[in-house]
């Protein structure tokens, strides 16, 4: 049984603080890695199943067009139907065949192999992604070009940040003009900066062998490499509506024959390059995507993708972007919802802010689209902390304050575990009736604090006398300091020595060492 004792009134919120402050077993936190969502549907069954047949349709009647000769005859040699007009059609019974060996439970390996992402059903993690070609500068309240030291500094903060659970290539490296060293920069940077799962693209297939010879002098060896491989390729395999995307899809092919994991990104855009319709939009997607998963598996059955299903939303005022309306949310939700009906591990977009700078609408924005894309159970919530100006502005600040926001998330998706000890019948019993009439003291607050509950890091929850008292902290420049504070010190992720020394002798690496 569970006593009351008065006496613990006085010294409940030192024992409050003093149990905040202790860390917790990984299996206790509230939020974490892998939490299964899976309860917000935005599809009726009908409706999923009316979108997978449109799709199956879309293959058969108007297939994709540009594949390059090696993928013709990699998706012809499988069954594949290649028409006079240069289009490639895929039979249904093609489809549902790959479908049927495609990879089911896949892991994307961290460097080291806490950070490791189990793929499988409902389970849920929030990243970074985008290739956004300018830097938000918070303090100065300008944009500038980003650079490979902005993007090895985001890996160092993401790699701090325990909410954030992958770190796919989040800004271009503007100061690099040469693409194969910003191909191969961008790896380097992104691997010294965080042990997480690193996402990455490559610009032109003849650089992929020679990058490859850097990620497998970072892995200790090619066989070690293929082991626990901890990179992926962000692939644009498609140019929307229903085309391949003729060199990406031989970058595709070269990263398979490395071992490396794949993204089938699909991003066309409602209204421009996909149907105006919600539903259109999520159809193209996934017939593309689907196009994408027999090419992989016509190569290497059972190879790791991640179904990308990436399509965006178009403000039709104008025509341009629109990553931050309840539409995009709604459209990744769907995306998200045709995933578990294929039972693929999937990828797609949220927490894009179409506001310029980390303030009260890129909050909204934000917050609406991760949590509707948790409570999906999309297995990987691409750009989900620190897009701004429609995946154009990239913002450190923005990266922190997003760990709080996905945390808020997390405990969404978690939800409310019901049992006979939370249901707490005995507990008010003997508060109402033998005790003060309040819970503040009581063991199982106590217990429950840090198990049930998740605290913001930065953001502000005391009454407006103690803000007052604390020199009234603004949100942004917490997280600024919070910034500086992370930069300070060397990352935790640096290759050894003798290893980074080895790998500018032999590689044009531009950043410091």
């Amino acid at each position: 049984m569970n006593e009351i004792n008065p006496s613990r009134r006085s010294g409940g919120r030192a024992a409050r603080h003093a149990l905040r402050a202790a860390p917790l077993a990984e299996d206790r936190r509230p939020v974490r890695a892998g939490l299964s969502g899976g309860q917000y549907a935005p599809l009726t069954e009908a409706g999923v199943a009316r979108i997978h047949q449109a799709a199956l349709d879309a293959l058969e009647q108007i297939g994709l067009a540009d594949a390059p000769e090696s993928g013709v005859e990699i998706l012809t040699g499988a069954g594949a139907v290649l028409g006079d007009d240069g289009r490639i059609r895929f039979p249904r019974a093609l489809v549902e065949d790959m479908l049927a060996v495609a990879a089911r439970d896949i892991t994307l390996c961290g460097r080291d192999p806490k950070n490791d992402l189990l793929l499988s059903g409902t389970r849920v993690h929030y990243g970074t992604a985008g290739a956004a070609v300018h830097v938000v500068d918070v303090e100065k309240r300008e944009y500038r070009d980003s650079t490979v030291q902005d993007l090895f500094d985001a890996a160092r903060i993401a790699d701090r940040l325990d909410n954030i659970h992958f770190f796919q290539r989040a800004m271009v490296c503007r100061d690099i003009t040469d693409n194969f060293e910003m191909d191969l920069n961008t790896i380097y940077a992104c691997c010294r900066g965080t042990t997480k799962h690193v996402g990455t693209s490559f610009t032109d297939p003849d650089f992929v062998d020679r990058c490859f010879d850097l990620i497998h002098m970072i892995a200790g060896g090619e066989e070690a490499w293929r082991a626990r491989p901890f990179i992926s390729n962000s692939n644009c395999f498609v140019v929307p509506p229903m085309k391949f995307a003729t060199e990406s899809c031989r970058v595709m092919e070269k990263c398979i024959r490395h071992g490396m994991p794949v993204l089938l990104l699909s991003a066309g855009q409602a209204g421009a390059t996909a149907p105006a319709p919600i539903a259109g939009a999520i159809v193209q997607a996934v017939a593309e995507c689907l196009a994408g998963v027999v090419y992989v598996n016509a190569m290497a059955p059972g190879f790791p993708a991640i179904f990308g299903t990436w399509p965006f939303v178009s403000d039709l005022r104008t025509g341009a972007m629109s990553g931050g309306s309840g539409e995009q949310a709604l459209l990744t939700a769907g995306c998200a919802q045709m995933h578990r009906f294929y039972g693929l591990p999937g990828g797609a977009a949220a927490g894009i802010a179409d506001a310029k700078l980390p303030d009260m609408q890129a909050g909204w924005e934000q917050a609406t689209s991760n949590v509707m894309a948790g409570l999906s159970g999309l297995n990987m919530i691409y750009e989900a902390a620190g897009m701004h100006a429609s995946l154009l502005g990239f913002c450190m600040e923005s990266l922190i304050l997003g760990d709080d926001l996905i945390g808020q998330s997390l405990r969404c998706v978690r939800g409310i575990e019901v049992t006979e000890d939370s249901v707490s019948l005995d507990v008010m019993r003997r508060v109402c009736l033998d005790g003060p009439g309040h819970y503040l003291g009581h063991e199982q607050t106590l217990g429950l604090m840090q198990t049930e509950y998740i605290y913001p890091s930065l953001g502000d929850r005391t009454s407006p006398k103690e803000w007052v008292e604390q020199g009234r902290p603004d949100l942004l420049q917490k997280a600024t300091a919070r910034k500086h504070a992370i930069l300070v010190e060397p990352s935790c992720a640096a290759f050894p020595t003798d290893l980074d020394t080895a790998i500018r002798a032999r590689f044009p690496i531009r950043l410091p060492a």
